[in-house]
């Protein structure tokens, strides 16, 4: 296993990394779950920069400062809502969340980022597929550049953080 990638328990927006992401809805102006956990903490600056922006297209990734976070950076992506996986190309786009976070987090000198569990939440996507994407997908990405120094998946809860866990676990061991 890479040792740039770990699991944490925690609150997203208590850690003190180069950029947290953020599971933002299109118009990146705040929402539920993470998305208004981040705006909340952040504070007004943060939807006032965001505003400015122009959205956010699914599966696509902007950068923002962090204003009141602990992290320097806030990278908005906008994960997929779930339908079924088979026509709307989910998969492929939760896929694109975590290449495109990572590629906004390499353009800024990011060496340290927390990704949450994109999609699950209110976009109902299946937690332990949207685990395994995200660990092949940033494992992948990494692997060909040294520029990320750490790679948080930041589970809300012990189960879920078991369950990147267990996808690091079987991915490690198919490259065994």
């Amino acid at each position: 296993m890479d040792p740039r990638i770990q699991v944490t328990v925690a609150d997203i927006t208590t850690l003190q990394l180069d950029a947290i992401v953020n599971a933002a809805n299109p118009t990146l102006m705040g929402g539920g779950g993470v998305d208004g956990a981040i705006h909340r903490k952040a504070g007004p600056r943060l939807a006032d920069y965001c505003s400015r922006l122009g959205g956010c297209e699914t599966g696509d990734a902007k950068i923002t400062p962090g204003f009141d976070l602990p992290s320097r950076h806030v990278i908005h992506t906008v994960g997929p809502v779930w339908t079924g996986g088979d026509e709307r190309h989910e998969e492929e786009l939760l896929a694109l969340c975590y290449k495109r976070s990572l590629r906004v987090a390499m353009d800024n000198g990011v060496r340290t980022i927390a990704f949450p569990a994109i999609s699950t939440g209110a976009y109902r996507f299946p937690a332990g597929r949207a685990a395994e994407i995200a660990v092949k997908t940033v494992t992948e990405t990494i692997r060909k550049r040294d520029e990320i120094t750490v790679v948080l998946f930041c589970c809300y809860t012990q189960a879920a953080g078991d369950l990147v866990r267990a996808r690091l676990k079987a991915l490690d061991e198919a490259h065994g």
